[in-house]
């Protein structure tokens, strides 16, 4: 086929499939994130709020469906799902046509139609050494050849394992099966990018974020606000799902069947850290819904569990939703003071898991919406064990025995310990800079000083944290990982020794574990699967390179004029399924 001839025949085909944007730009959904964004890169974003945006800004190759409970993938950028070989190495994967890039000056004026090189660019940029992405294990070691990519990074070195044959099929080749790459390729982290963009902003693209998905960046004023408007350029989807068994998914399937999405022309995102605010927010109607409220306020909502008799009233809906989310606080296992495999340093590690209170935790700051983690492996998910029990207790007692055993004790009488050679021990704990931070930083620092550790606080940003994480140098910081796929895989790699400086931020590195987590990744969900996830959780318990926090609760409160919303346990946005009722929200205001 000649250029020209292309050209001819893609103007045709864009004409037959112009996207129809059935939006109304009339409705504004009013939403909040309660931290700063990163750049707005799939390579890079690594927090949760970030990849909500990319999620809706960008496009993987397949995505969940909204309703179906258990958990069911479906085609998005795709013609049908992957074809799978039966031997599981060959996945082939095929391109819808028509599929357009929102506008950019890199462009240059024209229509950019996604194509399968596009794929195999943006999958690449996960290696590029540059770039650290957070999202390599991914793929790393997992496509046959991909070693010339970590080798001499170059996303232009061909690799038998990620080929595209042609214009709109992709054909992926692994090393051997992996039984969650379809949920892989639903993650916003494999969002598809457009080489010229990246190009055009070599060092800022997560600045410059365009993509094929159902929104666009309308503004931007970094840590403040985001409006996010539909794009006219989105391909036309049109909403095909059956209900769940709940009645509330027969609703939303009713009110969706045959509408094109999405439904809500803009988007107005505001950055609240503070949570009062939040919480002031939800009940002036400034937002129209909270996810993930904060539970040290809660009695602002709540009254004896449910909602107080003012929400009730306005119609308002409150959900307690369980979470596909373990919390933690995690310790830098290079970190001279904290780190190490000795037993002396393993012994100050436990020692602070013996200090910490789970049930205080709970109490105090959770409000009791949570359960005492005993496994990196939360509820819910494959390969948790319900049976399953560590050494994860409060015992202060055993704390002091272990720090004076191995020769952590007080020899200036100053009511702290030293280190075994006699030299001052300090421990330095991250915090983010905001009420949460400062409760969080009490709770510990009086576990700490209760066994005689002393310890200081260094307030910063989120962001700014993660970044310092990245590189090694935090020593110690508490976090939550919230399910990129439901399978225990994706919360064990988060300890996994090649993942350091990439999703390992407590930087463990121990040979049991990795041989351990290599076996069973290789099988499938099964009860000897379940026993090597419960071998590696005893490993972490012993060497403590994390202390396991909390399985949290999620309360969501929405105002009544918010239609079809349904929380999914693993996508982090339904806004392309959402609609409202102006008349209410008008009122209420």
């Amino acid at each position: 086929m000649t250029a020209a001839l292309h050209r001819l025949l893609l103007a045709a085909l864009l004409v037959c499939t112009a996207p129809v944007n059935a939006a109304d730009p009339s409705k504004t959904l009013h939403v909040l994130i309660p931290n700063g964004e990163a750049g707005i890169d799939p390579a890079t974003a690594f927090e949760a709020n970030t990849s909500a945006l990319i999620e809706t800004v960008f496009d993987s190759l397949l995505q969940y469906q909204y309703l179906a409970r258990p958990l069911k993938l479906q085609p998005n950028l795709t013609t049908a799902m992957p074809d799978i070989s039966a031997d599981g190495l060959t996945v082939t994967v095929h391109l819808q046509p028509g599929i357009l890039f929102n506008p950019d000056p890199a462009f240059k004026g024209k229509p950019r139609e996604l194509v399968a090189a596009d794929v195999v660019y943006s999958f690449k940029r996960l290696y590029d050494p540059t770039l650290r992405s957070p999202w390599l294990f991914l793929l790393d070691g997992k496509l046959v050849g991909d070693a010339a990519l970590k080798k001499k990074f170059n996303v232009d070195t061909p690799i038998a394992g990620l080929q595209a044959p042609d214009r709109y099929t992709l054909v992926l080749r692994l090393n051997q099966p992996d039984k969650n790459l379809p949920f892989v390729l639903a993650m916003p982290a494999l969002s598809m990018v457009a080489r010229e963009v990246i190009e055009a902003y070599p060092h800022d693209a997560g600045s410059h974020p365009v993509g094929t998905g159902p929104f666009r960046i309308a503004s931007w004023q970094r840590s403040n606000q985001i409006v996010l408007e539909a794009s006219p350029s989105f391909r036309r989807v049109v909403f095909d799902e059956s209900p769940g068994a709940d009645p509330a998914s027969r609703t939303i399937a009713a009110a969706l069947k045959g509408k094109t999405l999405p439904l809500i022309g803009r988007i107005d995102i505001k950055v609240i850290e503070e949570h009062q605010t939040q919480m002031l927010g939800l009940l002036n109607g400034d937002f129209d819904y909270v996810q993930d409220s904060p539970p040290q306020l809660s009695d602002m909502i709540l009254a004896d569990g449910k909602l107080k008799p003012a929400l009730q009233d306005a119609g308002a809906t409150l959900t307690l939703f369980p979470l596909l989310q373990i919390n933690y606080m995690w310790m830098n296992m290079q970190d001279p003071v904290i780190g190490g495999y000795t037993p002396e340093k393993i012994a100050l590690r436990r020692a602070i898991d013996f200090g910490y209170d789970r049930a205080e935790d709970i109490r105090l700051l959770d409000k009791g919406l949570a359960l005492p983690a005993q496994s990196p492996v939360p509820p819910n998910v494959l390969g948790y064990d319900a049976a399953l029990r560590t050494n994860a207790r409060y015992d202060p007692a055993m704390a002091r025995a272990l720090l004076d055993r191995f020769g952590y004790k007080d020899r200036d009488g100053d009511g702290f310990r030293e280190l075994p050679d006699g030299s001052p021990l300090t421990l330095t704990m991250h915090s983010t800079a905001n009420t949460k931070g400062r409760l969080r930083d009490e709770l510990w620092h009086r576990s700490l000083t209760a066994i005689g550790l002393r310890v200081v606080f260094k307030s910063d940003k989120y962001s700014e944290i993660i970044k310092a994480s990245r590189l090694g140098q935090v020593q110690m910081y508490e976090f939550g990982w919230v399910a990129d796929y439901p399978d225990g895989e994706n919360f064990l790699q988060l300890l996994y020794g090649p993942n350091i400086g990439v999703s390992n931020d407590a930087r463990f590195d121990l040979p049991a574990y990795n041989r351990l987590f290599e076996q069973a990744r290789k099988l499938p969900d099964s009860p000897e699967r379940t026993r090597l996830y419960d071998d590696m959780a005893q490993l972490v318990a012993g060497y403590a390179p994390w202390v396991l926090r909390t399985n949290p609760l999620s309360v969501d409160v929405r105002h009544r004029w918010v239609r079809n919303y349904l929380r999914h346990p693993v996508t982090l946005t339904t806004w392309r399924y959402l609609d409202l009722d102006g008349a209410p929200r008008a009122n209420a205001q």
